[in-house]
């Protein structure tokens, strides 16, 4: 496959190393208005950096917009005439609704939506998916790529907004747990790089659990809590606390601003 990832900021570039690790591109073209960040890339076969839009565009078929919202109208205008039927576009900017794209280039096109996290860069992004009418022909192509980098699940566009928050804002909700953990680690006596990685195993692994056995999480719970005992002790500490309501209210928070982001 022949892919463009416009726009190599932090997110581009994490795609473009899940791309390289897994060996999942033809020609990779990688664009940014200062390469100089991304000038390390050119170290690898078949990838090649540039600050022009129209070159990337013109050399590939997939094209992986990870822009500023701000800029994603501008490029489109600029790129649009270069665009023939075998081009796929997968927009990662947030807010950035498909009749938007469709405005600017036509109906005519394959438009694809995906909100894939910054763990694409290890393969183990959680990535939504949505597209237009025309873009649902097309829509294999972008689940055949994020499979490799992640799991990918299609949704309809209006929980676009929701997956965002749960997926790519929730790798930041679950590293600060992550944190806390370690930081409780700390306090009770572990150095703090066992203590990372007491937590971050930990955490891997109570997610595997779940991965692999399809189980709710309160039936794993129920497998390490014992009456009188330190789990539900612990847990309901917590809970007394507001861990579950803190989580959802902060979900909620994030929800309620990326939606006025959007109306802006």
């Amino acid at each position: 496959m022949k892919i463009a990832i416009i726009g190599a900021g932090n997110l581009g570039k994490s795609i473009a190393k899940g791309l390289i690790v897994n060996n999942a591109f033809t020609t990779l073209y990688l664009t940014k208005r200062n390469t100089e960040a991304i000038k390390s890339y050119e170290e690898y076969s078949k990838v090649t950096v540039t600050s022009d839009n129209q070159e990337a565009v013109k050399n590939s078929d997939i094209l992986i917009f990870a822009v500023q919202p701000q800029q994603l109208e501008r490029i489109l205008e600029e790129t649009k005439d270069l665009l023939t039927d075998k081009h796929v576009l997968i927009s990662t900017i947030t807010g950035f609704k498909i009749e938007r794209i469709e405005a600017i280039i036509g109906e005519d096109q394959f438009i694809i939506r995906a909100m894939p996290n910054t763990a694409i860069a290890v393969g183990k992004s959680m990535t939504c998916m949505c597209s237009n009418e025309k873009g649902e022909k097309r829509i294999a192509i972008a689940e055949a790529i994020f499979n490799r980098l992640g799991t990918s699940i299609i949704i309809k566009e209006n929980k676009m907004q929701a997956a965002t928050v749960i997926c790519a804002s929730g790798i930041a909700f679950w590293m600060r747990l992550i944190r806390a953990t370690t930081q409780g680690a700390v306090q009770l006596g572990f150095d703090a790089k066992d203590a990372q990685e007491l937590a971050m195993n930990t955490c891997l692994g109570a997610a595997s659990l779940l991965v692999e056995s399809g189980k709710h999480p309160e039936e794993e719970i129920d497998k390490v809590t014992t009456p009188k005992g330190c789990t539900i002790e612990g847990l309901n500490e917590m809970e007394h606390n507001g861990l579950s309501s803190s989580l959802i209210k902060g979900l909620q928070a994030s929800f309620k601003k990326i939606n006025n982001i959007s109306e802006q």
